[in-house]
């Protein structure tokens, strides 16, 4: 594969589209054209039994055209949405029904859909529905979970839907081994993607052909096509869906199905007519997916070096009302927690719990930043308690760069073993180090005295397995006029695919850059795919690609060598040309070969023939394909990985904080990111500080506030916080600052390892790190907001939290000394390990 596309910071190909409005977007869908409007009634109440409901009311707002309850649902439709992703340690799955049966579940499930001429009629229909509901007490947190005096599922009295143990090494041994334990609880609060376009769908029954065309605001057409087919009993082929642009998906978009995937198909196929339904935004606070609530408690012991010798964990992880995604989450979280780590033994123990509040399953980090919240407050606590600098104790505990491939001993999120492919981590903290000016911050803290400022700094590191199967496919097209048409099934919600997706099919078959036509999320274009999530567009598609390029290749050389005369091995591709190595006059346009490997369309193009004469071929005497070959060049192929690969970061800020308002600033942050090889090095830098500024709304702002009745309190833009751009550092003002470093992945043709969601994973263990360096006291629960700050200032100036002091850079050695003597906790007969 040629040099001239991979690599360079190409400008995206899309974003003129998108930045000049002309966009398309889901309800954009049937604009102008008579299409039904759907609205959904959704549940008041947390936890309910449903007495009755009375649709008489409703029925008589004119321009209702039909209501449907779950009584209305017949076959597959009736039964409960599918368990995505099934898991032997999933002992209680609960799913929801398209329409909510006899129990409401949470706030906002929904329990009956109206359909009217517009979406204004039918939700003043829908406000007339009258629900007869017993209203049951709710289990709104972790703590009631476990306490299990209230029941999210009946048939569930613990609300326990999974528990899962993995273990590495000798535990017992390890902490016997270690001359310090620490232990101490930790807190990761629910959270949740929110995209600018909620979710959508609009479906169109052809009852001609007995065909269904689905558009869908989602990450997985595929999925959904699939869905769709079998719950409403329609043959996979006669079932079109197809994602147009996505206004931001981060997670929440991925197919589980969502009931109204399956409800409004199901509507216009009994209505005969259009439907489509757009998601409001109070309806996607309560009725779609949050992410990230986590409690845990950790035991470590360690030597004096502060080598990890073992660590104990146990987690409660808040799946919400059900589990449509399994135990995704938690078993990422149980697994990415030791990032590039090495403990000598390391345990892990989850319970999946119930709560009456919105079901959880990934968003854009899925189970990562809660893993690494434990594993980076971890280290900074040992390097507090050993009086060591907290830069040295990462350093101590690092897998080496000669150890790869790294076998963590546990069972990755795709079954497979948890096998680190490629990395140095060394070296990325020595470029972080720089980077941030790590070993001299003495004159920055003393500027921000001089100001009344508090100054912290703070690193985290992390771990990112990506590129997860089973599987990815992509269909390339060489065109009579030379371009290059390229489908796969992966969506694409504002990423840059179609950029990066050129690159690779341009290099590969030698063609410009800009002869290249990419198309995603469409099943007419490509049937089979399994979505845009955990960081695998590039892994996965691009690998596709890469091979369905090759295929194409060899197809083009094998005709072209046909037509010339030669040795197709004496061929090679420049420009779109096929030419003769070491004699470029001998040359045929690649536009040309695909007219000779389509002996119909050059029977019928005038232009195809002129274009084959013009190349001095100008008959057919020798057939133009190969007898073992289809007509047409194109080439499709899968990628299938071995396992997933591991991209891997840090990521390091300078914070200062108000004593007076404990108002947080963030100065400067630092970024070093290892994907392996780089397809675009701008789209990365794009992804990367995307990510950054939803892991610092996640850090700061972002919080989904349940009362204990199960109701969410700020289910708005108005209350539910996020930050604005002065909120983030920026890389034209030099508050923003991202190193590469590339360590290819063995594991797949281009080298490549995910990039989509590295920005956000450690921004909330590295946020809290820097903030408790500047206020001495600890952070144990994220996020943190001024006045949760003011309160633990509190309590730290009443005596009831302990001083932290961090280091930068190494204390001097006496100091060290005197710090470790006073909290060093060695072992004796009498102290339990």
């Amino acid at each position: 594969m040629g040099q001239r596309y991979f690599g360079e910071p190409i400008r995206r190909t899309e974003d003129i589209r998108l930045t000049t409005g002309q966009g398309h977007y889901l309800d954009d869908i049937g604009a102008g054209q008579p299409v039904l409007e759907a609205a959904f009634l959704r549940s008041p109440h947390a936890n309910a039994r449903i007495r009755s409901i009375d649709i008489a009311d409703a029925l008589d707002v004119e321009g209702v055209r039909a209501i449907y309850l779950y009584e209305d649902l017949t076959g597959p439709v009736a039964e409960p949405l599918p368990v995505l992703i099934p898991h032997p340690a999933l002992t209680a799955p609960r799913t929801p029904y398209a329409l909510a049966k006899d129990r409401v579940h949470h706030v906002g499930q929904a329990v009956a859909m109206v359909v009217a001429e517009n979406r204004y009629l039918a939700e003043d229909a829908a406000q007339r529905i009258v629900v007869d509901y017993e209203v049951l007490p709710a289990v709104a947190t972790l703590d009631m979970a476990r306490a299990a005096e209230r029941h999210a599922h009946d048939d569930v009295p613990d609300n326990i839907s999974a528990h899962l143990l993995q273990t590495v090494g000798d535990l017992d041994a390890g902490f016997a081994k270690a001359t310090h334990t620490l232990e101490f609880d930790l807190h990761v609060e629910r959270s949740a993607s929110t995209p600018l376009e909620g979710k959508g769908v609009y479906a169109k029954w052809d009852a001609d052909d007995s065909s269904l065309r689905v558009y869908s605001s989602t990450q997985a057409s595929t999925s959904v096509r699939a869905a769709i087919a079998a719950k409403l009993e329609i043959p996979l082929l006669k079932v079109e869906v197809i994602a147009p642009d996505v206004g931001g998906g981060f997670g929440v978009k991925i197919a589980h199905p969502w009931p109204e995937e399956i409800m409004v198909p199901f509507a216009a196929i009994r209505l005969g007519q259009p439907v489509k339904w757009a998601e409001d935004r109070r309806e996607h606070f309560i009725s779609s997916s949050h992410e990230r609530g986590q409690d845990h408690h950790v035991r470590v012991g360690f030597d004096d070096e502060g080598v990890i010798t073992a660590l104990d964990v146990l987690f409660y992880h808040d799946n919400g009302a059900f589990t449509p995604y399994g135990i995704i989450n938690p078993i990422i979280t149980s697994t990415q927690l030791l990032g590039p780590y090495k403990p000598g033994a390391y345990r892990v123990d989850f319970y999946s719990m119930y709560t009456n509040t919105v079901q959880v399953t990934p968003y854009r980090g899925a189970g990562r930043p809660q893993g690494v919240f434990v594993m980076e407050r971890t280290m900074d606590k040992i390097a507090q308690a050993l009086g060591k600098d907290r830069a040295e104790v990462r350093a101590a505990n690092f897998i080496q760069p000669d150890e790869f491939p790294y076998d963590q001993g546990l069972i990755f999120q795709d079954g497979r073993p948890l096998i680190y492919d490629s990395g140095n981590y060394p070296h990325q903290l020595t470029i972080l180090k720089d980077m941030i000016g790590w070993d001299d911050m003495a004159a920055r803290r003393a500027d921000a005295a001089s100001r009344g400022k508090l100054l912290g700094v703070g690193m985290a590191c992390y771990v990112e397995g990506t590129g997860v199967g089973p599987y990815e496919g992509a269909h390339v097209h060489i065109q009579t006029d030379g371009t290059v048409d390229v489908a796969t099934g992966l969506t694409s919600q504002g990423q840059g695919h179609q950029t990066m997706l050129a690159q690779i099919t341009a290099d590969e078959l030698g063609v410009p850059f800009e002869k290249v036509r990419v198309v995603t999320g469409d099943t007419r274009r490509f049937g089979y795919a399994v979505g845009t999530f955990a960081s695998r567009t590039a892994v996965m598609s691009g690998s596709a690609v890469a091979l369905a390029a090759r295929a194409a290749r060899a197809k083009a050389l094998r005709v072209a060598a046909n037509a010339l005369e030669c040795d197709e091995g004496d061929l090679e591709i420049v420009d779109g040309v096929v030419q003769m190595k070491g004699a470029p006059d001998t040359k045929i346009d690649l536009g040309t070969v695909a007219v000779l490997s389509n002996p119909l369309r050059y029977a019928f193009d005038k232009a195809a023939q002129a274009a084959t004469q013009f190349q001095g071929v100008d008959d057919f005497d020798k057939p133009p394909v190969a007898e073992d070959d289809e007509p047409g060049l194109e080439g499709k192929d899968y990628y299938s990985p071995p396992r997933s690969t591991f991209a891997s970061g840090m990521h390091a800020a300078i914070v200062e904080i108000d004593p007076e308002t404990f108002d947080i600033h963030i100065d400067k942050y630092f970024v070093v990111h290892d994907c392996g090889r780089l397809v675009n090095p701008m789209i990365v830098a794009g992804q990367v500080h995307g990510g950054v500024a939803q892991g610092i709304g996640g850090a700061l702002y972002e919080k989904m506030e349940y009362d204990d009745d199960g109701q969410l309190q700020n289910a708005s833009f108005m209350d539910f916080l996020m930050p604005y751009v002065t909120e983030i550092p920026q890389k034209e003002l030099g508050e923003l600052e991202l190193g590469h470093q590339e360590t290819p992945s063995p594991l797949n043709p281009i080298g490549v390892k995910g990039a989509g969601e590295a920005g956000v994973i450690p921004v909330s263990a590295l946020i809290a790190s820097a903030i408790e360096d500047a206020v001495g006291f600890p952070i144990d629960s994220m996020p943190i907001s001024p006045n949760g700050l003011y309160r633990l200032h509190e309590r730290f100036a009443a005596g009831e939290l302990p001083r932290v002091e961090h280091y930068a850079a190494s204390p001097p050695a006496a100091k060290r000394a005197r710090r470790g003597a006073a909290t060093r906790t060695k072992k004796s007969a009498d102290t339990p390990s």
